[in-house]
């Protein structure tokens, strides 16, 4: 009885000890879900990455193909005139 015993106790750690390796180890099951939502953070980053790329190309081709969108932001953001423009403004 007494070696049945002993048996089973040295089945029962050797069974926490895999447990233990299953949920904790580097590649167990918490390891995993932890690499898992690294994955799916840096896939949404990269789609927000690629979102602004795609419009930031879409801008370099407008840039590149029309004039009016060059004077379009040359008045706005820099202030600039054409010459025979005249500038009024008017503050409250």
């Amino acid at each position: 009885m007494q070696k049945a015993n002993t048996l089973i106790l040295v089945l029962l750690l050797i069974l926490a000890g895999l447990q233990y390796r299953l949920w904790f180890g580097d590649s167990g099951i918490l390891h995993s879900r932890h690499l898992a939502e690294q994955i799916r953070e840096q896939q949404r980053e990269n789609e927000h990455l690629l979102q602004r790329n795609r419009m930031l190309e879409a801008e370099v081709a407008e840039l590149k193909r029309g004039h009016e969108t060059v004077e379009e932001r040359a008045r706005n953001e820099l202030g600039m005139l054409k010459n025979d423009e005249t500038l009024y403004l008017i503050t409250e």
